[in-house]
């Protein structure tokens, strides 16, 4: 290959990674509030939540810092609510979800009224010295932002935690028998709250991505669609943290090949090209359905089920 075809893959490559990156953290957040029993369907919301939280702060001068807080405690704050109505007052998790979704598109297009057309500094990248310089993998990997970094490491400590440690048996035990759980002594309703609120503010860190460093500006309904495709990403990867990044790479993948394919001029309508990502999400998800003995055995048994402590 040229240089010049080098340099193209290297740019691709970590378009990619960018692209993956609010995936990965919404689908490992989601993954984990499901381990534990619980269907939240607000991904979209609570991402947009995050986002215009993180960059309204960025704006208002505060620094990258506590704007990635800000849009981590916008989403764990929606979460909240989530968790208010699903788990206190053991409402439909479905209809939570999808309300908590609509809402937040809502108070997201509200608050960020005044942002709109105020772009803000990206995120900067911090190039690991020698590994940034690695022909073609090197900038896709070793110079990146912090966030990127972040979403690297999510996956093994998520493994770790949910399949080595003693308070991520807890938190699987809860998702597959809350009642067996409860009998032994196990707060349910804690550790479901704990798994709901990290699952929120992992949705908004994927915000927070969005408007701060992917597309350093405020725009309405800026996630388009991504908190869907986390949602399909944590049946893809059976509700396993290593199989979730790998398919938000798929996907981050899929995204963006389809605007390279439209700039190289392949003779597909552009709106086409555009459905791709969606497209190949519903196809996975009916690849995957055609197997329901498989998805019995790695869904949660109480996923979505109401618990009751006084039973």
């Amino acid at each position: 290959m040229s240089d010049a075809e080098l340099i193209t893959l290297s740019a691709i490559l970590a378009a990619m990674v960018r692209a993956a990156t609010p995936l990965a953290f919404a689908a490992l957040g989601e993954l984990v509030t499901e381990r534990a029993g619980v269907l939240n369907l607000g991904l979209e919301g609570m991402m947009l939540m995050g986002a215009v939280a993180a960059f309204g702060t960025a704006h208002a001068g505060w620094g990258y810092a506590p704007a990635i807080a800000a849009g981590a405690a916008a989403g764990a704050a929606m979460a909240a609510l989530f968790g208010l109505l699903a788990l206190t007052l053991r409402a439909n998790q479905v209809a939570c979800g999808l309300a908590l979704s609509i809402f937040g598109v809502g108070l997201s297009a509200f608050l960020g009224k005044s942002l709109i057309g105020s772009p803000v500094t990206a995120l900067p990248a911090l190039p690991v010295p020698g590994l940034a310089e690695i022909p073609v993998i090197g900038a896709a990997l070793f110079d990146q932002d912090i966030l990127v970094y972040a979403s690297f490491l999510a996956a093994p400590a998520l493994h770790w935690f949910l399949f080595k440690s003693r308070r991520g048996l807890i938190l699987r035990a809860v998702g597959e028998n809350h009642d067996a759980a409860h009998a032994i002594g196990y707060g349910v309703l804690r550790v479901r709250y704990a798994a709901v609120l990290f699952g929120g503010a992992m949705s908004g860190l994927a915000g927070a991505y969005l408007s701060l460093a992917y597309t350093p500006m405020w725009v309405e309904n800026m996630s388009s669609g991504r908190g869907w495709i986390a949602l399909a990403l944590v049946v893809f990867a059976t509700w396993r943290p290593s199989r979730a990044i790998l398919g938000a790479y798929l996907f981050g993948g899929v995204t963006i090949l389809q605007l390279h394919a439209q700039s190289w001029g392949i003779g597909v309508p552009s709106q086409a090209l555009a459905m791709l990502p969606y497209l190949a999400t519903v196809a996975v998800l009916v690849l995957i359905s055609r197997d329901e003995t498989k998805i019995k055995l790695n869904a949660p048994a109480c996923l979505g089920k109401v618990f009751h402590s006084g039973r």
